[in-house]
């Protein structure tokens, strides 16, 4: 960031010899700011007012808020998305002063942030101008602050923010200082503040081309409806091989918005005249859309909710080649937005249609590698169940070694991004690797998942993944709010398990690698025996007391308070059915009669979960090599935006936007499952009010500097504060 581009502090007052000195000392920082040039990797608008910048180095996160205000701004960082148990940093500038105020709000509280008795982050610069009011600072991404800071990691966080047109008045650490925090408490924001997709423009050229792919006139559901909509596109004009590089979101309008839940892309294997009929259609709902016919297995490219799309690495690109493949799949999930929802966006009851779609940037200069999609996780169906009541629900969707073994190539894939997944009540995620009996380091983990915001996200390096491995989906739900049961299943208020991973080199074997629990297993966990068989509805033959009884009633009104603990080992230590499925929506021939069981561990990683190993060796703490390892390897990517580094504050911007039994039953578990999902409908004033030069340098890069220049550059700072000093003492004597 330049001074000199967004104006220095406009609004100072004091004497004229001060008030001249000052401006000096701050036209020295700005020279030093914009010499050296703040580098920002990331950047985002949190509303129309009021723009965060963040840049990660090390176990260092340096942030710079830019508020539309003259009065006090906060940022912090909450648990649950609520300003109750939150941390969060308060400043504000006051005659040329800056405030600047390490804060937490209590938990049972009234929601006023309260000082810290560890002053944990730093100021680094702040100022007004004639418009806004600019703080920036840093902090550890672990504090070791357990009382009241929030940890910055590789999760989902929840990020709140404040701004108000006052500023304190009084003591600044007497309660109730702070104008209206209520007022002043904006909302919270969930984002991924160690990985951000790279959304600068592409820079265009003769071999670059853009498609965009658009639903037609969609009526939109009505109030509680969903709709899952399938549209087939052909791809007539791409005669040679092409890299898709990169995909985001195309809206038809603001008030269409909040119906979209995903978007997925789907490549459909081969030709057929079933796909020549269905590209001249305006799409049609996915249930009449018959997609084992139509072997559109493999996914292109999958937004979510809250993305802003995706770019492949430079090495790889995702084949596009009309000859191999001639037609897309495009599945849109729309449901319609609670009421909270309509009214943030303006969004009418009447019915309303939707052309959205994906835009998809591809070249004909061909990259190194061919990139694919697995998914990994729980297969969506009602025997994925989940007890209501419940605070902390595991489930667990298996990807086998049997697997992986016929698909894979000799070397292996290599994992370099991965997609989420859960619906509403999931909490955690984790894609768990094994190999042989030893369980390695998770390829990537989000223990605060928002259900709104779940997108790709690249890791920071590549993750192998050998032929024979096993890879474990395990989530973690909190049902503690429903009364009912909750199964699996496409739908919003169902649940869901997947994580859907990017990988090089694409092979064509493996698509989807699912598991469901066995029947077995299922009946198991419900305390059930035996069926009848040939009952319809399904009805149980033993134990005695539960004979006659229907299975749906059963599910309804199992006591799962005190049944849960062994519903859960039961569904854990069962065993479970795999399914390995191609390109063409077929299992993988020798696949189709394996039965999988929990996997054998007995070597596996060790985390200690401690803030300490983030702390250097220098500092006096020997850091777990273990846990940098992860920490290493799991950080997500870091991708840097173009033209954040100059910010025009006085500017109006625009928002961002486990054993068989079957035949002791003689029940079909397949014919059970066609209709399966019927089943059940301390320092109030900061040390440092400006950034040391040091600090400055240090932000900006120094890192990267040789000593050589690193001497120059505070030679020539130390030059300029003399002939300001110098000047300074003359202005004053002529005064």
């Amino acid at each position: 960031m330049g001074c000199e581009v967004v104006g220095c502090p406009g609004r100072f007052v004091g004497s004229q010899m001060a008030s001249v000195i000052y401006s000096l000392v701050v036209v020295s920082v700005c020279l030093v700011d914009s010499t050296l040039g703040a580098h920002w990797d990331h950047s985002v608008f949190l509303d129309d007012d009021y723009r965060l910048l963040w840049s990660i180095s090390g176990y260092d996160i340096t942030f710079e808020v830019q508020a539309r205000t003259h009065g006090y701004i906060g940022l912090g960082f909450s648990k649950d998305g609520t300003i109750y148990g939150a941390d969060i940093v308060i400043g504000w500038v006051d005659q040329g002063q800056v405030h600047f105020q390490d804060r937490h709000v209590k938990k049972n509280s009234d929601g006023k942030p309260v000082v810290d008795s560890s002053q944990d982050y730093v100021l680094l610069l702040g100022y007004e101008n004639m418009t806004h009011t600019v703080l920036r600072f840093k902090r550890k991404l672990d504090t070791c602050d357990v009382a009241y800071d929030v940890p910055i990691t590789n999760d989902t966080m929840r990020v709140i923010y404040m701004y108000h047109d006052e500023e304190p008045r009084g003591s600044q650490y007497a309660p109730g200082s702070l104008p209206d925090p209520a007022e002043a408490f904006k909302q919270a924001r969930s984002l991924f503040l160690t990985q951000r997709v790279n959304q600068s423009p592409i820079k265009l050229d003769a071999r670059m081309k853009i498609m965009e792919l658009r639903n037609q006139d969609v009526e939109l559901p009505s109030e509680g409806g969903t709709l899952h909509w399938c549209k087939v596109f052909k791809l007539s004009d791409i005669n040679r091989k092409h890299h898709l590089i990169r995909y985001e979101p195309v809206f038809d309008s603001s008030s269409s918005v909040p119906y979209l839940n995903h978007i997925i892309l789907h490549e459909c294997q081969g030709s057929s005249p079933d796909l020549e009929i269905l590209s001249r259609e305006a799409g049609r709902a996915c249930y009449k859309t018959d997609r084992s016919i139509l072997t559109c297995n493999s996914i292109v490219a999958a937004w979510t909710r809250g993305s802003e799309g995706f770019s492949f690495p430079a090495e790889v690109g995702y084949p596009m080649d009309s000859n191999q493949a001639r037609f897309f799949l495009m599945e849109t999930h729309y449901s319609s937005p609670t009421e909270e929802v309509s009214e943030n966006h303006g969004v009418k009851s009447k019915l309303m249609v939707d052309s959205s779609g994906i835009k998809i940037y591809y070249t004909s200069s061909v990259r190194s590698y061919d990139a694919g999609v697995l998914s990994v996780g729980m297969d969506p169906n009602w025997r994925h169940i989940i007890p209501p009541g419940q605070e902390h629900v595991l489930s667990e969707g298996h990807c086998v070694g049997e697997c992986t073994r016929k698909a894979f190539p000799r070397d292996g894939i290599n994992v370099f991004g991965v997609m989420m997944k859960t619906h509403q009540i999931g909490r955690q995620i984790k894609l768990r690797q094994i190999r042989y009996r030893e369980e390695l380091l998770p390829i990537a983990h989000d223990k605060s998942i928002d259900y709104n915001y779940q997108e790709y996200r690249r890791l920071d390096s590549p993750v192998k993944v050998l032929p024979g491995d096993r890879l474990i989906a395990e989530c973690i739900y909190d049902s503690s709010k429903r009364a009912a049961i909750t199964l699996g299943g496409l739908t919003a208020r169902e649940e869901t398990c997947l994580v859907l991973t990017l990988y090089y080199p694409r092979q064509k074997e493996l698509t989807t690698c699912h598991s469901l629990p066995s029947l077995p297993t299922v009946l198991h966990s419900l305390g059930i025996d035996t069926l009848v068989p040939g009952s319809n509805p399904v009805r149980i033959g033993s134990p005695l007391e539960l004979a006659g009884m229907s299975l749906e009633t059963r599910l309804i009104s199992y006591d799962w308070q005190n049944n849960f603990k062994s519903f859960q080992l039961a569904t854990r230590k069962g065993s479970f059915k795999p399914l390995c499925w191609s390109a063409k929506n077929y299992p993988l021939p020798g696949t189709e009669s394996l039965e999988g069981y929990p996997p054998n561990i007995t070597k596996s990683y060790k985390l200690q979960r401690s803030c300490s190993f983030l702390r250097s060796p220098l500092a006096g703490a020997s850091p777990n090599l273990a846990n940098v390892s992860f920490q290493n390897r799991n950080r997500y990517h870091t991708e840097s935006e173009t033209n954040v580094d100059h910010p025009l504050l006085g500017r109006n911007y625009p928002p961002t936007n486990g054993n068989n039994g079957a035949d002791d039953n003689d029940y079909d578990e397949n014919s059970i499952d066609q209709d399966g999902n019927n089943v059940i409908e301390g320092a109030a004033r900061s040390k440092v009010s400006r950034s040391s030069v040091t600090e400055l340098m240090g932000l900006s890069g120094a890192s990267s500097m040789t000593s050589a220049s690193l001497l120059r550059s505070q030679m020539m700072v130390a030059y300029l504060l003399f002939i300001i000093f110098l000047n300074s003492f003359r202005i004053a004597t002529a005064a």
